[in-house]
Parts: structure tokens; sequence; C-alpha cells
């Protein structure tokens, strides 16, 4: 768990997930990744758009509106509409000028105004979140015009005056607790800024923000504050006219000399290569195959525009390019590995299959160790604690199986005649026949218990034990199969591509109804960091490969994931890696264990990750009669 008293930020999951689809859809690329920033723009080099953090306010539909026409404007307006060489001349221009932070700002405002009338006019559905947006700012800029007023900002007061100008709802709109410098000013540049509701294109928004900025050049000094940032992050990577054309853009060769062949000298080689095909396997020879990736090279003369007819050996290259198989050479398979245990790395393909926040992450298995006499005898101390808990919830769960195996199955079209006749008279398909139920007593139910042992986890962990105790002790009684895991990131050992997660199997699904193994819990223990998102996934692959019917999952936190490069995307990754558990048939039930009182934040990040499927415990020392509850819901819904 991360804890910052100086960021409070709360990250809504669901929002940020339709941000990123927007983004996605709205781009047309899919690598386009969807991030919270100081400012809302574009960066195709590193593949992102942002949405201001200036929308981060408590009133949600204008949180949603704000969000949603930030990615409406970059990812429809500035990736198809904006003309990125008038933006770079008029970017040359500004960082020769004294007055940079407005001229940029004026630039990004005009620009999205025209973008926006675009995006309204070609998505109609988006005029409600635009109208949203300009309501906001409209008195955001009201209540600016007034600070900057107070605090004799001169040039961030005119800027206020003229978003306020060119949004006004009638054509004279009047300031009058404004300076008589600015309001002066602001009636010279008006007939310019008027003329941005005609402007066309990019050139036509840079030459009217340049008429306006130019002549204030002499009577004013730069602006405080930072209203709007530029649209487009590392512009000066990018060569084509529009941002989309730069996404599609197709690299030429490296070079562009041609090689001059000298026909009447060519030398002709005739060398025989082996093929493969199904009646000639070629087992008592080597089979070589060539293969070139030309990623440069020279322009040859050869003729390269006709069509060649298939030959038979084009199949061989087909097959062997199409299609994998396991080698007999350096088959590492028996090989041992960290902690003697093992370590698996998650798929370090273009898509990681653990998920990009965890493209580094290596999951590292760690056995528990045979109880040491101690541990076995604190281990009984704690279930003589929980016995009552225990006792009930075993005898809950027991009476019910019986009374489903004993109660009949009634209104049956065969089996064993009832006393009931009545239906043979009133109903056209009478059914009086019933069968005394023989199903099996055992519950078809799976269990796993991921328990967070990282570094927050210090003054919990005693008490969280009890939990632990109370749940293999009920599931033990009731030969229900379950694991206990405990999971950490170790951060000392942390590298740029290796990050290295513990998985302490305390028990595991064959070993659960071992007798006096119970006292492997005693050795859980807080360790380090915590990457939810990977270990929830991780889990999720052992428990979507088990045959019973319902499959649980729960995970006793103490809140937020923190790890490496994990702080600001990990409550996103966790939501992610329980949705998609979730879609396989799995239930993920968070539990998230406080130190005494649960504050409105901390519920709200277990809301964003578990939604309502999630257990909130006050004081860990209640663990156990908040727990019990829980798992009798559980079980019960079994049977």
């Amino acid at each position: 768990m991360k804890y910052n008293r100086w960021d409070d930020s709360k990250i809504d999951t669901t929002l940020f997930l339709q941000l990123q689809d927007l983004s996605t859809i709205l781009s047309d690329n899919t690598d386009l990744k969807f991030e919270y920033r100081y400012g809302s723009f574009i960066d195709i080099s590193d593949k992102r758009v942002t949405g201001s953090s200036f929308w981060d306010i408590t009133n949600q539909e204008k949180k949603e509106n704000g969000y949603k026409t930030d990615v409406f404007l970059r990812t429809i307006g500035t990736l198809k509409y904006s003309y990125l060489p008038a933006m770079k001349t008029y970017l040359e221009e500004v960082n020769q000028s004294s007055l940079p932070g407005f001229a940029t700002q004026l630039f990004t405002l005009l620009e999205d105004l025209r973008l926006e009338e675009i995006i309204k006019r070609k998505r109609p559905g988006t005029k409600r979140n635009f109208v949203t947006r300009t309501d906001y700012l409209k008195h955001y800029f009201e209540t600016q015009l007034a600070t900057n007023v107070t605090k004799s900002y001169p040039l961030d007061e005119l800027f206020c005056l003229i978003y306020l100008v060119l949004q006004a709802d009638k054509p004279d709109p009047t300031f009058p607790k404004a300076n008589e410098q600015q309001l002066h000013q602001l009636k010279i540049v008006k007939p310019i800024l008027y003329r941005a509701f005609e402007a066309k294109n990019t050139n036509d928004t840079a030459e009217i923000a340049k008429q306006i900025w130019l002549p204030l050049e002499k009577a004013y000094k730069d602006m405080i504050n930072v209203y709007f940032t530029f649209p487009i992050a590392h512009i000066e990577n990018n060569e084509e006219n529009t941002l989309f054309d730069e996404l599609t853009r197709t690299d030429e060769l490296e070079n562009d000399d041609k090689e001059d062949v000298d026909n009447e000298h060519n030398e002709y080689f005739d060398e025989r290569f082996s093929t493969w095909h199904t009646e000639n396997q070629n087992s008592d020879r080597k089979q070589n195959f060539l293969q070139f990736d030309l990623e440069a090279g020279t322009k040859t003369s050869i003729i390269g525009s006709g069509t060649r007819e298939t030959e038979d050996g084009d199949q061989a290259m087909g097959t062997v390019q199409g299609s994998s198989g396991q080698s007999d050479n350096n088959d590492y398979s028996e090989t041992e590995t960290v902690e003697e245990q093992g370590a698996v790395e998650g798929n370090q393909s273009s898509k990681p299959f653990y998920g990009e926040e965890n493209k580094h992450a290596v999951a590292i298995i760690k056995k528990a160790a045979p109880p040491s006499t101690e541990d076995q005898r604190i281990y009984q101390e704690n279930v003589r604690t929980i016995q009552s808990y225990k006792r009930r919830l075993a005898s809950t769960i027991e009476k019910s199986l019986e009374h489903k195996m004993n109660t009949p199955r009634k209104d049956l079209v065969m089996g064993r005649l009832s006393k009931k006749l009545l239906p043979i008279v009133t109903d056209e398909n009478p059914r009086v026949f019933y069968k005394k139920s023989e199903e099996s007593n055992d519950i078809d139910a799976v269990f796993t218990l991921l328990v967070d042992c990282s570094a927050s986890m210090y003054n919990k962990m005693v008490e969280a034990k009890r939990g632990v105790i109370l749940f293999h002790e009920v599931l033990n009684q009731l030969k229900i199969p379950h694991s206990i895991i405990g999971f950490w990131e170790d951060a000392n050992d942390v590298k740029e591509r290796y990050q290295p997660n513990y998985f302490h199997y305390i028990h595991s699904y064959t070993d659960s109804f071992y007798k006096n193994t119970g006292a492997k819990i005693m050795q859980l223990e807080p360790e380090e960091d915590n990457r939810d998102g990977f270990s929830i996934r991780v889990i999720t692959e052992e428990l979507a490969a088990r045959r019973e019917k319902h499959k649980f999952l729960l995970v006793f936190s103490d809140g937020e994931p923190a790890a490496t490069n994990y702080d600001q995307n990990g409550i996103i990754d966790t939501n992610v890696a329980v949705a998609e558990a979730r879609k396989k048939g799995i239930d993920v039930i968070g539990m998230f264990l406080a130190d005494g009182e649960i504050d409105e934040r901390e519920d709200l990040i277990m809301k964003n990750i578990y939604g309502n499927q999630r257990l909130m415990i006050p004081s860990v020392d209640q663990l156990p009669e908040h727990f019990a509850p829980l798992l009798k819901k559980l079980l019960l819904r079994t049977i």
C-alpha cells in the first residue's frame, strides 16, 4: 500500500477505462494510451493522449465531460485537422517573442475553438459535452479575472477577458471590475479576435494569434498562469502535414543510391537447396532454410513488378515461419530456478500477457517450509480464539448440505407417485411425481486466498493471520480445496527490466487437507511492495484451470497497490485484472484491513478496484467476525 498525505488524488477506474477506449477508437490506433497529465496534448512519439488534471473536480458530470472533450479535441481535432508545418512555424516565431506563454496559450485557445466546431459538425453527439465544458470554463475564467485584477497580473487579466469575449452569450459583454488598460486593449483586439470564428485552417489561427500578441510585446510582461498547454508534444519529431499522416507514415529506404549491374559479366550459380513436404522429410540430412529481413538496402535493376507462380518449395518456408515446436536441444525445463522453486517470466511479446504495466514483472514461487514447534504452538493458540466462529460456520454449512440431500424434488413427470393427486383434475399437464434427492454432499467449489505481504502490513499481519486461520480451518473441515498465498515485490532486487514478484505458497490445492500443516500460515510476514494486478493475473490462471463449478479469489489487502513504476496506474491495472478474472467465471472479493477507521478515500480506492464486491473491515482485530459472514455467504452460494 502507498499513501501520500500530500497527494490525495482519486482515480476513477470506470472513467479512466472509458477515456482509454475513446482514445483508441477515435484515433483508430490501439497503441495510443490515455494518461492524466498537467494539460491536454497528444504525443505521437510516446504514443499517448492526455487529459488535463484541471478536470479533477468533485462534480462528476463536469469532470466526465471535461475529460471527454479533451480526448475529442486531441483524437478527432488535433490528430486530423491541425496543420503541423503551420504550428512549427508559429512556435519558431514564438520562441523569439518576449511573450511565449501568452502566445502559446492564445494559439491553443483559438485552435481549440476552431476544432470544436469541426468536431460538433462531424459528431453531433458531442455537443452536450462541449456545452458543459464551456459553462464550467466561463465560470472559471470569471473567477480568474477577479483574481488577476486583485493580484495585478495584467496580461493574465487580458487573457481571461479574451476567453470571456469569445464565449460570450451577447455581442458586447461588459466587465466592470477589469482595469481600464486591459479593457482598452481588449477593444483594440476585438475585431481581430472575432475573425477566429471564420478561421478555416491552422494557418488562419496562427495568423490571428500573431496579430494579437505582436503589438503587446512592448506594453506587457509575459503571463504568470498556465491555463492551456500546446496541443502537440515533441512536434519537432513529426515530418508529415498532420499527426494522422504521421501515424500512418511508412519510412523510405535509409539510402537512395542505385546499384549498377553489368549484365554481360554476371556470374551464374547453380545451387541445389532441399525443401520439405510430407512425402519427403529429409530426415537423413540437415535441413536449411533462408530468411531475409530487409530494413535498409540498395536499389537494383532487377525486375520486381511482375507476378510469380507458386512453386512446390514455397510451402516449406510458410511452414517454418507460421508454426513452432519443441526443440530437443537446450531443454531447460528441469533447470533449478530462483529459491530452488521456479521463476516464471511473463509473456514479453508486443502485447505483454500480464498487462503493459507488468511487462518486466517476473513471478517467483516460494514454498512454505515445514512448520516449527513454535509455529505449531502459536497456531493452536490462534485456533482456540476462532473456534466459535469456525464451529458456527461449519455447522451452518453442514446442515444446509444435509437439508438439500434429504429434501425431495417435487412436481416431476416421473418418479414416485405423490399423495397430492388434485393436479390430475385441475391441470392439463399434471406433475404428481417426486424423487428423493441423492445428490452428493460435497461442495463443488475452490478457493484461493491472496494475502498482501507488503511492508505496510507490519502492524496488521499478526491479526490478519487469525482470519487466514479461520479460512483454512473451515474449508479444511468441509473438505473444500483451497490455497493460501502471500504476495509481494522485492524492491531491493528490482532492476530496469526485472521486477521480481514472490508468491509464497503456504497451502496449495493438493496439500490443503493434510493434517498438522495449518501452522505454516505463521510463516506469512510483511516484506516489500505489492503489485496487485500482476499477482491477481497469475493466480487467475491457476483458478481458471480448475474443474470446480464455483471459483473464488479473496484478496486480503490494506489499500492501494504500490510498486516500482506502478504508483499512478496501479489501481487501473488491478481493476482491469479483477475484471478479466470475473470474465473467466471467478468471483473476486477484495477485503480491506484498516487501522481503526475507514475514511472516504480508502473506501473509494477499494470501490474503484473491486466495485461492490469488497469487504471493508474497520479494525484488523475484528477480522474474524467480519470474515465469517462473508465466507458463509459464499459457501451457501455453492450449495
